[in-house]
């Protein structure tokens, strides 16, 4: 069933904010969550890496199912999951507690993840899927821009803990909009019953696909610098920089502007000059400018307006490269689109959860190791490109 460019862009955008506010909106709070709790920055930096983690693990369940059943059966499931576990990180008392409860958060918000990438995959491709994922992306700007400062809003008037009875409401809501506004996009003739034996074939496919594999990865790598910051930056902005709650979320909102700006000129570039040359030059900007914040830090002369500017211009080029990539992948794979969203998806949180992982003994407070974690993160992105673009498959794709 077709539905209007902007509907969709509307219903699917706000259904996807729900996973990113559990980020944005808790921000602010770590370090005051760290106080509550009696617990150094590693500990709390476990609670984000739990949410990933579990956000890509669930995204192999969810991919399938959405074939198998159809695309709303999995996002009711995914909801109600997200609020159990927003309810338990709202009411528990200990850091254990905490990370085991945002693993749950992180199950159920994975459905937002592969859902809505599947349905644009079942109402477009090319160009005209580009400008549909630009347009989600232009609504989920709002969780980037707006999620921080009402986290910092919450903890103003009350505790940490508002952030998560918030997040609460804002999936009951997404509930609501599914039911009545979303109509079902994959018909029942196209279902594809899930068996292991079809998902291994699938996974295998996928998996031998350099074109699938290696777009899939350049999305992941920068997707892990964007969650090394993540981690991070609230430490740095309100440590280092001795930012209060409410100005790191003008600062982090102003980094994220530059990403989701990009973002939005994806789909016309794509149509005027292919998705492939959009994909490397959103990848070379990406890497320019992370490397030279890289240069200015090891040199002494990264001040706060020079991250948050340098950090512009590299999130401006990842907004190019994102959904770009995303759809490249995918546009291939119409017939398991679920298990290629599900398994892409999957790839890239546990990538960049595990780029967390490997960069976090080296965090201190300052922005140096959050700084060069990225521009590696970068590089990494730009060596990929550069061995896809070798095959002529990715060249024809644009």
């Amino acid at each position: 069933m077709q539905i209007s460019l902007l509907r969709a862009a509307i219903v699917l955008g706000l259904m996807s904010c729900v996973g990113p506010f559990a980020i944005d909106m808790y921000l602010p709070a770590l370090p005051a969550i760290g106080t509550a709790l009696g617990v150094e920055e590693a500990a709390i930096q476990a609670t984000i890496i739990s949410y990933f983690a579990a956000f890509g693990i669930a995204q192999l369940v969810y991919g399938p199912w959405a074939d198998q059943a159809g695309r709303k059966q999995p996002v009711y499931f995914g909801l109600a999951v997200f609020i159990v576990g927003s309810l338990g990180c709202a009411m528990t008392s200990s850091i254990d507690g905490l990370i085991a409860w945002r693993f749950v958060q992180g199950l159920g918000a994975a459905v937002v993840m592969v859902v809505p990438r599947a349905i644009i995959r079942d109402l477009h491709t090319g160009p005209e899927a580009t400008r549909l994922m630009a347009m989600i992306m232009m609504v989920i700007s709002v969780s980037p821009m707006l999620a921080p400062l009402a986290g910092s809003g919450l903890i103003a008037i009350g505790d940490w803990r508002l952030i998560f009875y918030f997040l609460c409401g804002a999936a009951l809501v997404s509930l609501v909009l599914a039911r009545v506004m979303l109509p079902e996009t994959l018909a029942r003739e196209n279902r594809v019953p899930v068996n292991l034996g079809a998902m291994l074939r699938g996974s295998r496919h996928l998996f031998c696909d350099p074109y699938f594999m290696g777009l899939t990865f350049i999305g992941a790598f920068g997707m892990g610098s964007f969650f090394v910051f993540l981690s991070s930056a609230s430490f740095v902005y309100t440590g280092q920089f001795g930012l209060s709650p409410t100005q790191f979320s003008l600062a982090f909102a102003v980094n994220a502007i530059g990403f989701f700006a990009a973002s939005q000129v994806a789909g016309p570039l794509a149509s005027r000059i292919g998705m492939s040359r959009v994909v490397l030059f959103g990848t070379l900007g990406f890497a320019f400018f992370a490397c030279l914040l890289a240069v200015a830090g090891f040199a002494g002369f990264a001040d706060l307006w020079v991250i948050i500017a340098l950090l512009f211009c590299a999130n401006a080029g990842l907004g190019l490269v994102i959904p770009s990539t995303m759809v490249m992948a995918l546009d291939p794979h119409g017939d398991i689109a679920g298990l290629a969203s599900s398994l892409g998806g999957a790839i890239q949180m546990l990538t960049g959860g595990a780029i967390v992982v490997l960069v976090s003994p080296f965090f201190d407070g300052t922005a140096l190791p959050m700084i060069a974690a990225i521009a590696l993160c970068a590089l990494a992105a730009m060596l990929l490109v550069v061995l896809v673009m070798r095959q002529q498959t990715f060249v024809a794709a644009g």
